[in-house]
């Protein structure tokens, strides 16, 4: 048995779990929110118990590993820091240098750091958190899990942009897309449904506040639909999705906004929130929609056109599909959402759910396919974090091998 922490860390927050592998037992898990802010808020659950501070003060990611680590030991959890025998940090790109996770050394840490401009907010956070994590356990192997990873077994014509093709080597442009990780773990979960079928073909949405499809063939992404960075791909709760590139500048023009200022209108303000005027939360939207609010209605029915799209795309792009996974916040816990789009999918891929099952399912594992349908449809709660543990510990175990 070992001990096993996973982070999972933003500009202001650091989520934890400490695993007990390789049962994957979760012995305790939590957040520490608002960092760098007056005051923040620390939550730490073990066991059937769970604790909020709201008085604390994080200045940086340092201040909130040293909270971490210091409860985990004054709970009991562990009673030396030398347990845990690694650290995984979700790392959200991973860029061309990661088809797979890595462990951290001066080299890789420096190769996370160029691709901050890629993913500022991400990559950066991660690195302050891996740093101070660092300094707390100096002796641990820290693992970089990357969401890009996945991705990077898509074929040149899946991940190439239709720009001057020297544009795309000497600035690594392409698509990288996002959210690697859960499609990985979803497309693994999915061999329990599909028995000895040797050439499985799965869809997987992740359809949450940040949204992406993915298609798998074999358990290799095939495609996916976010882009250089995550504003590619479907409509989400702020952000667009793909567009006519010319609107960017079209916007510019008209609005005299700067450059910036409409990229981050269209990262932050757009999307579910920009369309609908009502909110960025899918439940909002919904609230407003079965009110009759001609925007809300207007809004549900582009997202679920644009989701659907991508499927029928994946479709195609696969040849055919064994099975379509739901997953994430909307994916795992709005039915309205699912049925609606298996509804658009009905005539053409001869997709067929039980409505008043799919109903019934909320943040629960599922087959919501009917016999007739020629997809299996399931619902499947997606665990990001198990799956940076197992990689950590795969890692962390053939270094400790490798030293003997």
């Amino acid at each position: 048995m070992a001990k096993v922490m996973t982070i999972n860390s933003g500009s202001s927050t650091v989520k934890f779990k400490l695993y007990e592998m390789p049962e994957e037992k979760v012995l305790c898990s939590g957040n520490c929110e608002r960092i760098g802010e007056k005051t923040g808020i620390f939550t730490f659950k073990w066991g059937d118990q769970k604790e909020v501070d709201d008085k604390i003060v994080f200045p940086t990611h340092g201040e909130a590993a040293q909270k971490v680590i210091a409860t985990i030991k004054e709970k009991g959890i562990i009673k030396d820091f030398s347990e845990i025998e690694a650290i995984g940090h979700r790392i959200v790109q991973g860029g061309k240098y990661f088809s797979e996770s890595a462990l951290f050394t001066e080299e890789n840490e420096k190769l996370i750091e160029s691709l901050i401009p890629l993913a500022p907010l991400h990559n950066a956070a991660h690195l302050a958190c891996y740093r101070a994590f660092k300094e707390v356990l100096p002796d641990t192997p820290a693992i970089a899990v990357f969401d890009t990873a996945y991705h990077q077994s898509m074929e040149e014509e899946d991940y190439l942009f239709a720009i001057p093709y020297e544009l795309s080597e000497k600035y690594s442009i392409r698509r990288y897309g996002a959210h690697g990780t859960s499609h990985q773990y979803l497309a693994q979960e999915c061999k329990k449904y599909l028995g000895k079928n040797k050439d499985p073909k799965i869809i997987t949405c992740h359809i949450g506040s940040g949204a992406s499809i993915t298609a798998t063939r074999n358990y290799k992404c095939v495609a996916t639909s976010m882009g250089l960075t995550p504003l590619g791909g479907i409509m989400m709760g702020t952000r667009t999705g793909d567009m006519d590139p010319s609107v960017f500048n079209y916007l510019v023009q008209v609005t005299g906004q700067s450059a910036e200022e409409v990229y981050q209108m269209l990262n932050k303000k757009s999307g579910l929130l920009g369309v609908s005027q009502i909110s960025n939360d899918s439940r909002d939207v919904y609230a407003a929609f079965e009110a009759g609010d001609p925007r809300a209605i207007r809004t549900i029915k582009l997202f679920n056109r644009r989701i659907a799209d991508y499927i029928g795309q994946y479709y195609v792009r696969l040849g055919g599909c064994d099975i379509l996974v739901w997953s994430a916040g909307i994916g795992e816990n709005e039915p309205r959402t699912r049925r609606d789009v298996c509804r658009l999918l009905h005539d053409s891929l001869g997709v067929e759910i039980d409505e008043k099952l799919n109903e019934t399912i909320h943040g629960t594992e599922a087959v919501i396919s009917t016999k007739k349908s020629k997809i299996k449809v399931v619902v499947i709660p997606t665990d990001e974090e198990v799956m940076i543990a197992r990689d950590a510990l795969r890692i962390a175990t053939s270094l400790k091998e490798g030293k003997k």
